[in-house]
């Protein structure tokens, strides 16, 4: 063979290997990677802790939300919003879980320790490998005004700026989270039962579910595009919904104290600034981790921008 056909059939085996065995759309990767999600409850209001949508009363009013959380059960499904943005290397997902309330179970007369809304989430690296769904090879969750870094086995990546705060567990493939009774400050699952023995585990079937109690470890959740027409970040400039850019209105508790993913915020990571996490995924992964290989921070797309 002729040393320039020769070049030519490499150059073609090399597309055919890195190219997906099918273009899989947002929802499928979403789907692929959704986490399996250990929701801690607490027995003094159960309910309370099931995760639902910003409208599950039926309105985007997000002044009504606390008043409307314990009206009927029936309406508290389970959910996670998702979107995906991409580079040249790597996707980037981020999928955000919603409650009506940050509570506690002593009063909170000075609005300090409860607000109306809450949403705390993660973010997922996943690297464009050839495959239909990629290779998982990091997460950053998000527990109030901290972010924790976390890597599955077998990946390259190493602690960077911030520290590497566990490892990533999967569970029949699909990473697996905690999420805090009451707070819902959000982390990797420790492979533990929950702190008082009860909770939801919630997995992704596509199918959002209400569980049957405060210990059901079998519900499913659905998940929601965080571009769809209409939804959260069409609504983005609208006062019926949010206080300001990013932060949803709340008038229970401190107001206005709740974030969507454009508006999470680690209060000492220096250049990684408000809102980060979804607009620009591959400067906080580039800046949080180390050894990330051939890493791209060009957008190939972008919808946050």
């Amino acid at each position: 063979m002729k040393p320039i056909r020769a070049s030519l059939l490499a150059i073609a085996l090399t597309a055919v290997f890195a190219s997906p065995a099918h273009a899989a759309t947002d929802a499928q990767l979403a789907a692929h990677w959704a986490p399996v999600h250990h929701q801690d409850t607490d027995s003094s209001d159960y309910d309370a802790d099931y995760l639902s949508t910003v409208d599950f009363d039926g309105d985007w009013n997000a002044l009504n939300n606390w008043e409307s959380q314990d009206d009927s059960l029936a309406r508290l499904t389970g959910a996670a919003y998702y979107s995906v943005v991409e580079t040249g290397t790597h996707w980037f997902l981020v999928y955000s879980y919603f409650h009506p309330r940050d509570w506690d179970d002593s009063p909170d007369p000075f609005g300090q320790r409860t607000h109306e809304n809450d949403m705390e989430g993660l973010l997922l690296t996943v690297r464009k490998d050839g495959s239909a769904f990629g290779k998982l090879e990091a997460a950053v969750t998000v527990a109030h005004s901290d972010f924790y870094s976390y890597v599955p086995a077998g990946s390259s990546f190493t602690g960077g700026q911030e520290n590497v705060d566990g490892t990533l567990l999967l569970v029949n493939g699909h990473p697996a989270t905690r999420q805090e009774a009451k707070g819902h400050g959000l982390y990797a699952w420790d492979g533990k039962n929950f702190p008082g023995g009860d909770g939801v585990v919630y997995s992704p079937t596509g199918v959002g579910e209400v569980p049957s109690g405060g210990n059901d470890r079998q519900v499913g959740y659905r998940l929601i595009d965080t571009f769809a027409p209409g939804g959260l970040w069409a609504r983005r400039n609208n006062a019926e919904t949010y206080a300001s850019l990013g932060t949803f209105r709340g008038d229970n508790g401190k107001d206005n104290a709740a974030n969507t993913a454009w508006g999470w915020d680690d209060q000492n990571d220096g250049a990684v600034l408000r809102g980060f996490m979804a607009s620009d995924p591959a400067l906080l992964v580039s800046t949080y981790f180390a050894n990330e290989g051939d890493f791209s921070r060009t957008y190939v797309r972008n919808a946050y921008r």
